[in-house]
Parts: C-alpha cells; sequence; structure tokens
C-alpha cells in the first residue's frame, strides 16, 4: 500500500501554535488575578502635613489712619513799625529764645520821636503845676469875695485841662517808647527758626504780607489724621456688643510710621477728636502729640498713624496661608479632626492681623488647621501632624524679642481686604 504525503505549508502550522498560545496566556492572567483577589488589601498610608493648633490671644484692635504732621505753636514775624533793616542777628535753622532779638531796624526817627514825646510831658508837667498854684489861690481869694465867682471857675476848668494834657503828653511818649523798642524785632516764642525772606539794607513795612521768617515749636509735634464717619460707627458697634474693650489707660494709643515705612521710636498720644463730621469727605479729624526730641518729625511730613481702637481679649487668629478662598469669596480651611483625618471647614474671618486673620466663625481655640502639605493630602485623608512654628510677619510693626512695637496678634488692621468676606 503506497504511503500518504503531507505537505503542510508554514502558515497552516503556526494557527494551532498561535490559539495554544493564547490559552497559555489566558490561564496565566486568571491565576495573577485569582492571586491578587486572595491577597489582603493593603493599609492607607498616614501622610506627613504640617498644622498650626490655634488659641485664645489678647489681641489690641488697631486702625491705621494717613495724616500729616503739623507743628502746634508757629509765629510769622513781621515788623509792626517801618523802617531799614540794620542787622539779622539770628543764625537761621538755629533753635531761638521767646524774647531773642532777630532784627534791628534803623532806630534813629524812632529816637527823636521819642525825645520829642519826653519833652512835651515836661512842658505838660510845668503847665499843670502852674494851673494848680492858680487855681489854689484864686480858690482863697473867692471866699473873701477878691474876686468873681467866675474868675475862680475858670481857674478852675484851666488847672482841669492842664492835668488832662499831661495825660495826653505821656500817652504820646509811652507809644514813641514802643515805637522805638518795636525796632528790636524778637521772637515772640521760643521754636526753631526759618530761613530769612530780607537782608541788611531791605526796607520794611508795619504789618506787611510777608513775613520776614517764621518760629515754629517742634517738640512735641501734632498729627492730624482723619478717620471715616463708617469707621467710628463701627467701632461704637464693636465696644457696645463687648467683641472689643477699651484698653488700660497706660497704653500708647498711637504709633507713627514715617514715609520710608519705619515705625517713628516715640509713641504719641490722642488728645483730640473732631465733633463734626466734614460734609465733604464724611471723616473726622483726630490730633495726637508725638514727642520730637530729635527733630526727626517735620512740619509737613505726610505720616501713618496706627490709633488703638480697643482690645479683643479672647481673639482667635488663623495663619493666612491656612485660609483658601473660593472665586465668590467665600472662605474654608483644612482642619485635622481628633481622628487624625482631614476635614474642610467654612470660616468666617474679619480684620487682617499682620500675616493672619481674625476668625469670626467656623473655627475655634484649639483646633489644628492645615498650613503644610495641602499638596499631598485631601479631605478625608488619613495625615500624620507636626506642629509648625507660625513664621513672623515682616513690617515695620513687628516686634523685637518680644518687646517694641506690636507684631503678629497685636495690631489689626481696617484696611480693605480683596476677594475676602469679611464681618465687621
Amino acid at each position: 500500500m503506497p504511503l500518504l504525503k503531507l505537505s503542510l505549508r508554514p502558515r497552516d502550522l503556526c494557527v494551532p501554535l498561535l490559539i495554544a498560545l493564547l490559552a497559555a496566556a489566558g490561564c496565566s492572567r486568571n491565576g495573577i488575578a485569582d492571586s491578587k483577589a486572595a491577597a489582603p488589601a493593603a493599609a492607607p498610608q498616614a501622610k506627613d502635613v504640617g498644622v498650626v493648633t490655634l488659641k485664645a490671644e489678647r489681641m489690641p484692635v488697631t486702625t491705621e489712619l494717613a495724616g500729616r504732621t503739623v507743628a502746634p505753636v508757629i509765629a510769622q514775624i513781621r515788623p509792626q513799625v517801618g523802617g531799614i533793616v540794620q542787622q539779622r542777628l539770628f543764625t537761621e535753622g538755629s533753635n531761638v529764645k521767646a524774647g531773642q532779638v532777630l532784627y534791628q531796624l534803623d532806630p534813629a526817627s524812632f529816637e527823636a520821636t521819642a525825645a520829642s514825646a519826653r519833652a512835651n510831658v515836661r512842658r505838660a508837667e510845668t503847665t499843670l503845676a502852674t494851673a494848680r498854684s492858680v487855681a489854689r489861690r484864686n480858690a482863697e481869694l473867692v471866699k473873701i469875695d477878691a474876686i468873681s465867682q467866675q474868675v475862680n471857675e475858670q481857674t478852675q476848668a484851666a488847672a482841669d485841662q492842664a492835668e488832662a494834657d499831661v495825660a495826653v503828653a505821656r500817652a504820646a511818649e509811652q507809644t514813641a517808647r514802643i515805637n522805638l523798642a518795636r525796632t528790636r524785632i524778637v521772637a515772640p516764642i521760643s521754636g526753631w527758626i526759618e530761613l530769612s525772606s530780607v537782608t541788611a539794607g531791605a526796607l520794611v513795612t508795619a504789618d506787611q504780607a510777608t513775613p520776614l521768617t517764621t518760629v515754629q515749636q517742634l517738640d512735641p509735634i501734632n498729627v492730624h489724621v482723619t478717620q471715616s464717619s463708617a469707621e467710628l460707627l463701627r467701632l461704637k458697634r464693636e465696644l457696645a456688643s463687648g467683641r472689643l474693650s477699651r484698653g488700660r489707660a497706660d497704653e500708647a494709643p498711637i504709633r507713627v510710621l514715617l514715609e520710608d515705612g519705619s515705625v517713628y521710636p516715640h509713641a504719641g498720644k490722642l488728645t483730640f477728636a473732631g465733633v463734626t463730621v466734614d460734609a465733604g469727605t464724611g471723616s473726622v479729624t483726630l490730633r495726637a502729640v508725638v514727642p520730637n526730641p530729635d527733630r526727626l518729625l517735620m512740619p509737613g511730613m505726610y505720616v501713618r498713624a496706627v490709633l488703638e481702637e480697643g482690645v479683643a481679649e479672647d481673639a482667635v487668629l488663623v495663619p493666612q496661608q491656612a485660609v483658601v478662598r473660593a472665586p465668590d469669596g467665600s472662605a474654608s480651611s483644612l482642619v485635622v479632626g481628633p481622628d487624625d483625618k482631614l476635614v474642610k471647614r467654612a470660616v468666617t474671618v474679619g480684620r487682617a492681623v499682620a500675616n493672619r486673620w481674625q476668625v469670626i466663625d467656623g473655627l475655634q481655640a484649639g483646633d489644628r488647621v492645615l498650613v503644610e502639605g495641602s499638596q499631598r493630602a485631601r479631605v478625608g485623608d488619613l495625615v500624620r501632624a507636626s506642629e509648625v512654628q507660625p513664621k513672623p510677619a515682616a513690617g515695620p510693626l513687628a516686634p523685637v524679642n518680644g518687646k517694641g512695637g506690636p507684631g503678629p496678634g497685636s495690631v489689626a488692621s481696617a484696611g480693605p481686604l480683596a476677594n475676602a468676606k469679611i464681618v465687621r
């Protein structure tokens, strides 16, 4: 019987081989899946985050107001008599004392007038003496009918007239002496003197419009600031509701910030608050008196005054980086709960306190708020919290070694806040 010869092409062998390989792969995957399903689920890993534990603290509430420095006493020096300036007897920009001679005018004409006035007084006094003598003699003669009553009355009237002439002459002499003294122009107050507008040889007139110079008292110096009536109303409401209380009487209520942002080293006190609201600006003028022993403050300087309004005794402050704002302006924070899981809290904030917010609602003392690790953890995640030291506020009012000017937790600004939900 003849043998059958089979001729198999390579592609005919590939088909069953491919089927076998696929079957083997399917079994392998099923085995792996079964093994994975049988393995126990791994426990979730806690994520490291940084938190700040909130606490209640005493918070002085302040308002920063713009203002100008003003000299409390200003004397414009003008001549009270006319004449030629002979000498300028002061150094410009120096400190002068009350009564110090500043200018000397040519006194020649005034000396002559004073001498004439003195001569008139002596003449009037001589005339008075003669009239009184005649009046006394005639008063005796009229008693024995040696002269008529009319003559006696005329002599008595002449004596009275002579006495009045003496008074007029003495007044003229006093005026001449005053005008002569006014040729020496003196400083009416003690203070620092400005530049002189005249030199020796200049002609000046009495009560001229242009002052010769100006003397100003600079220590202490006034700071005039304005506060809106709306802010005053808000302050009164917060004090009435008990959210704020007045600070201690011995605390300095005014700190001054200079134009370069630095803190003026001397604290001031509020001495005057206006009682009328300006109809054009809707603001009230406040005045503070600030020591100025080094003359660092000069009249007309622009400054900012930090005015202490009251004290919030149990304020809760949250770092600003812990508050997240939505497009609608609402604020929220991530808080580590008792089970070490992150939860989201809606927060209402009030004033900005350096680099923190004052909490009105949503958080309380003892809460642990997330400040670091928000990229690694989400709401509901298990976390491992570690306390983070808050960064100190960078600014002129930050305290040094716990001393000095107000700093974080001690100064609350009432300025406008962008994109924030603020409760006043």
